[in-house]
Formats: C-alpha cells, structure tokens, sequence
C-alpha cells in the first residue's frame, strides 16, 4: 500500500509543473507564435538549403512583360474597331464629356457675377450667413489672381466627378454595410482602387480613352470613391443596435428600417464621407491634368515644369479654395441636420420659395454681369503674386537650408532623418531574408486576425517577389513605414486634442483642407528646396499628405464616443487622462482602425510623387512608365505598390472572429 505514495506524488509534481505551459498554451497569440516556431523551424533549413541568400530567388519570379506588352499592343490596335470601344465605352467616354461640356457651359453662361452670386447664395441657404461669406471671398480671389477661366473648367469636373464618385462609393458602401459577405469581398476592391497609385491606371486608362477629359474623370472616381464606400459602411455597420431593435418591433420593414435608422444614424459618417471625396477628387487635379483635364491642374503642372513655384501657388491657391466652399458647405448643412433634422429637412425640401428666389438673383446678377461688359473676369482687376513667392522661396532656400545656428538646417534634419531612421530600416528590411520576412508578417497578421488574415499578406508579399521587384519593395516598404509611423503619432495625438477643443478643431480646419487639397507637385518643390533631393523629403511629402485625413478621422470618432460613458466615468472620479485612455480610445476603436487605415492608403498614395524627387524603388519604376509608355514596367510597380498595401492593411486591421467556441 505505502508503494503507492511515491508514484501519486510525482504525478502531481508533474501535473504542477505542466500547469503553467498549459495556462500558456491557452493564450491565443502565444499558442500561434509557438505554432509558427515549429513551422519555421522546420521549414527554414529546407528553404536555406534549396534557394539560399536573402534575396528572392530567381527561380521564384514570373516574367509578365510579354503578355502586357501584347495587351497594350491589342488595346492600341483595336481600339478604333472593337465593339467594345466603340459602342460601350465610346458612349461613356461621350456621356463624360457631354455632362462636363454641360456644366461648364451653364457655368459661362452665368458669368463670374452670376456663378459667384449663385455659389454664395446656395452657401448662405444651406449653410448660413457665414459660409456664405466664405463662399463670395474664395471666389473673389480665384478672380483677382487671374484664374477665373481655369477655375470653371476645374469646377465643371469637379462637380461631375465628385457627383459620380459620392453615387458610386454610396452604393458600394450602402452593399458593404448592409452584407458582411459583400464587405469582405469589397474591401480588397476598394483597397485596390485607392492604393494602386494614379500613375499606374493612368496609362492603361489613356491607352482605353485616349487622351482628355473622359480618362481624367475616370481616374478621378476611382481614386475618390473609395473613402464614401468605406465611411458609408462604417456608419451603416456602427448604428445603435438598440435603435434597430427598437425599429424592428415596432414591425417595420429592411427599407424601412434603412431609411427610418440606420441613414440617419449614420448621416455624420456619409456627410464625413462626402468631404473626404471632395479633397480626394480636387487633389486630383494636377494628376489629372497630365492626361488632358484642362484648368488649374493643368496650369500647376505647367508652371512646374519650369520650377516657377510663383505661378504654381496663383493656380493652387484656388483649388484649396474650392476645397474650403465645398467642406464648410458641407459641414455647416450636416450641423444643422444634427441638431434638428427634422426642421431643417422640412426646410430644405418644403421652401420652394425661397430656392425660386436664390435661382431669380442668380439669373438676374449674371445678367447684370453680361451687360456691365460679359462673362469674364475683367484682365484689369486681376495681381500678380508669381514674382514675390519666388523671392520668398529663394529666401527660404538661403537662410534655412543649412548654417542656422543651434538647430542646424533643413538639410542637416533630412541627413539626420535619412541616416538614423530611413537607412538603418531599409538595410534591415534588405538585410533580412525574403522567408523571415513572410514569416514576421504572417506572425504579425495572424496575431492580430485569422489564419486567413495571414494567408493573404503573406500571398500579397509573394506575389511581390513573384513579380521580380522584391529588393525595390523593400526600399519603398522601409519609407512607408518611417512616413507612416510619423503620421500616426502626430495624427492620433493632434486628433485627441482636437476632440477636446472645438475652438482647436476650429483653428485647425483651415490649415488641414490646405494640407489635404493643396496638390503634391506644389509642395514638392518647397519640400525639395528645403531638405535636398532623396528619401526624406519623400517621406515628408507623405506625411503632410496623410496627416489631414487621420486628424479628421480620430477627432470624429472620439467625439462619437457614448456621453454616458464619459459621464459615468467622470462620476467614478476620473482623471481627463483616465477618461481618454479608459473609455474614449477603446469605445472609439473601429474609427482609430480606420484612421490607420487611411494613413496606410495615402502614405502610398505619395510613394510615386517621392519618386520624381529622389525617393527611388517602386515610385521611380511607376513614373518611369508612364513618361516611357511601358505598361509593364509601371504596372507591375504600382501591383507591388498595391500589394504592400494590402499586406500593411491586415497587419493593422484586426479580423473579427465568430464566436464559434473554434479557434481562429
């Protein structure tokens, strides 16, 4: 009987020592880093054995220049004779030009004191007395600086595009928030359409539409559409559950319920949406300029070209004055509707009168304007700002590039960035061997969604190296981090402050419309100027173009958060700071995930402009294909672009999980 004891005791010696690595294994990260360990332990030896060295392997790679140079070739070829151009898309290149051939001249016909009569009566009817005045200085001054002709030519796209890209991404977003299927099957669409940079369509869409204003608007839409596509599902997907609830008892219908409910609720989100497509769109307009759209894009691109930076910002100036009417419009009619829908839609669609009069004012103010001496902006009323900007430019250049005393120069900050943060990053990313590379990104994908998650950023990083430009993608990859990094930590953080100051908020929209609005080519010449040709002034272009868009986003969701939780938690006596990081950050999680998002989105979107300044890799191969007509070259770029995208898309969106009891 007493053999027993030694036995029983070491089982439970045993038992004990295997609690603990049982409470391990029960970690979900912890058992799928483990899992991946094994895998990687395994597999690696193998994959050193049969393709050493860091880099891809050539035996891996897939050249697909013969087949898209034979589909450029059929397009060029056919593109005169197929039935497919010639009565599908000829008629939607006609239908393009016709509607933006309309507009502009409707927009003639009102003359400049008619459009800016109109333009500020519709501002003062929607959204008061203030945007209104808004409204008749932006326009006044597109007069003074001599742009009146290329600002109605932009505003007659604009207003089409903008238009197709709020029906388009309304409907997408309205299919991806009402079906989860459709949202999964639509998210790496519209990843797609956003990420893939504009120069990489830009070929295949002149080769379909030639050059001019059919291929312009095109390219618009698809770079515009997705922000109202994913803000439209968010706000659909993110309406109080209690409410739908509450509205399905009550026996009401699926189109009742989206109508009476779910729309409403979400109306913050689609107007948000529908400013985001309006940046989008006008800070399209020196890209598409250089696929035939005439106007101020057009005349940006021109003044660039010979590094006139002067008449570049006459001509820029007014697209972030567009950009500015068009927001505050927005914004102040989405205000109104916040605060009393029901009266303000009452008076929206039920004060005929009152929309009869601002039309009659609009008529007889071009009237007047035609009879006081025509349509057009008088050439003597107009100032010249070219000549003292670029004194102002040269100064800058002069007195900040380097010898500042203390702080060294912009030139001497672009170094340090390039030596400490961008170098060391690419030389890991390089340094580091192409199977340890899908590994890290599968662990990071996994960890944060499902074996699924991971499967497609790993095949997204495959289909990288496949291609033949894995050492190119690394380079990019190393500055889209660094330019990522810095936007998300000063957008996050500028956004807190936001959220708590509306008179911050207040102060900054102004400043981010010009950040978000003002075309890239424009600030690339400053930004080259100041920190030299290379990375850094890539990786700042980036960010500033990023920045808006995470500020707006984080500054919306934390203000979305549930009073009642911030209420019951100043009630339990907690801090500003408690309160920030223990209820509004998580409560305001799925609005931070989209703001990363879109940082991830429009840091790449600037990887091709970094590649007319210096920034080299994936950039320099897209323009290089553009400028030389080489589908191949570009095109395979900008999938690589859009690869990296949809990698570092996974690794920071977190998957939900269904609560099956099954492991991910």
């Amino acid at each position: 009987m007493s053999t027993a004891a030694p036995p029983t005791a070491g089982g439970l010696g045993v038992v004990g020592k295997l609690g603990p690595l049982q409470g391990l294994l029960r970690r979900r990260g912890l058992a799928k880093i483990l899992l991946l360990a094994v895998a990687a332990a395994v597999l690696i030896p193998l994959i050193e054995a049969k393709w050493p060295g860091a880099a891809w392997p050539s035996a891996l790679t897939v050249d697909v220049s013969g087949p898209l140079d034979h589909a450029s070739n059929w397009i060029v070829d056919n593109r005169d004779s197929n039935w497919l151009f010639v009565y599908v898309l000829g008629h939607l290149s006609n239908a393009v030009v016709l509607s933006v051939r309309a507009v502009y001249l409707v927009l003639l016909a009102l003359g400049w004191t008619g459009v800016t009569a109109g333009v500020t009566l519709l501002a003062w009817r929607v959204a008061g007395l203030r945007i209104a005045a808004v409204a008749l200085v932006s326009f006044l001054v597109s007069g003074v600086l001599g742009m009146w002709v290329p600002t109605m030519q932009t505003l007659a796209l604009m207003i089409v595009a903008v238009l197709a890209s709020v029906v388009v991404g309304a409907l997408l977003g309205l299919a991806a928030g009402l079906s989860p299927r459709l949202f999964k099957v639509l998210r790496p669409v519209l990843d797609t359409m956003q990420v893939l940079p504009a120069f990489a369509y830009l070929l295949p869409v002149v080769m379909i539409f030639g050059i001019g204003v059919p291929a312009a608007l095109l390219a618009t839409v698809v770079y515009a559409a997705p922000p109202m596509a994913r803000l439209t599902a968010l706000g659909l997907r993110g309406a109080d559950a209690g409410v739908l609830e509450a509205v399905s008892s009550l026996g009401a219908t699926g189109r009742q319920r989206l109508l009476t409910a779910r729309l409403p609720l979400a109306r913050k989100e689609l107007l948000l949406g529908l400013n985001q497509t309006i940046m989008m769109a006008l800070s399209m307009a020196v890209i598409a300029s250089m696929i035939g759209a005439a106007g101020l894009g057009d005349r940006v691109y021109q003044a660039l070209a010979s590094v006139d930076v002067g008449t570049a910002l006459a001509a820029a100036i007014p697209i972030v004055l567009l950009a500015i009417v068009m927001d505050r419009t927005t914004a102040a009619a989405g205000e109104r509707l916040g605060t009393n829908p029901s009266a303000v839609r009452h008076r929206l669609l039920t004060g005929w009168p009152a929309w009869v009069g601002v039309a009659a004012l609009t008529a007889v103010f071009a009237l007047v304007g035609r009879l006081a001496g025509g349509g057009i902006w008088p050439s003597g009323a107009t100032l010249a700002i070219a000549r003292p900007v670029n004194d102002a430019k040269e100064w800058m250049v002069n007195h900040l590039y380097s010898g500042v005393p203390v702080v060294g120069g912009t030139a001497d900050w672009a170094a340090h960035f390039t030596n400490w943060v961008l170098n060391p990053l690419r030389d890991g990313l390089t340094a580091l061997p192409w199977y340890g590379v899908l590994l890290v990104v599968a662990a990071l994908a996994w960890l944060i969604g499902t074996w699924r998650t991971a499967l497609t950023a790993v095949l997204a990083m495959a289909v990288i190296g496949v291609l033949g430009v894995w050492g190119p993608a690394m380079d990019t990859l190393s500055q889209v981090i660094a330019a990522l990094v810095v936007t998300l930590v000063l957008g996050v953080g500028i956004g807190v402050l936001a959220s708590g100051s509306k008179r911050f908020e207040a102060f900054l929209r102004p400043i981010l419309d010009v950040m978000q609005t003002m075309p890239q080519f424009v600030y690339l010449i400053p930004v080259v100027a100041l920190f030299a040709v290379g990375r850094a002034p890539a990786v700042a272009a980036a960010v500033v173009y990023a920045l808006p868009a995470v500020i707006r986003i984080t500054t919306q969701g934390l203000r979305q958060v549930n009073p009642g939780a911030m209420e019951s938690a100043s009630s339990l006596g907690a801090t500003r700071w408690q309160t920030l990081r223990q209820v509004q950050l998580p409560l305001a999680r799925p609005a931070l995930l989209l703001a990363v998002n879109q940082g991830v989105v429009l840091v790449l979107a600037v990887v091709i402009i970094g590649g007319l300044v210096g920034s080299g890799a994936l950039g320099y191969s897209v323009v290089t294909g553009l400028a030389r007509g080489d589908l191949a070259l570009g095109l395979v770029s900008g999938i690589a672009i859009v690869c990296l995208g949809l990698m570092l898309d996974r690794v920071t969106q977190p998957t939900e999980r269904r609560t099956t009891g099954k492991g991910a």
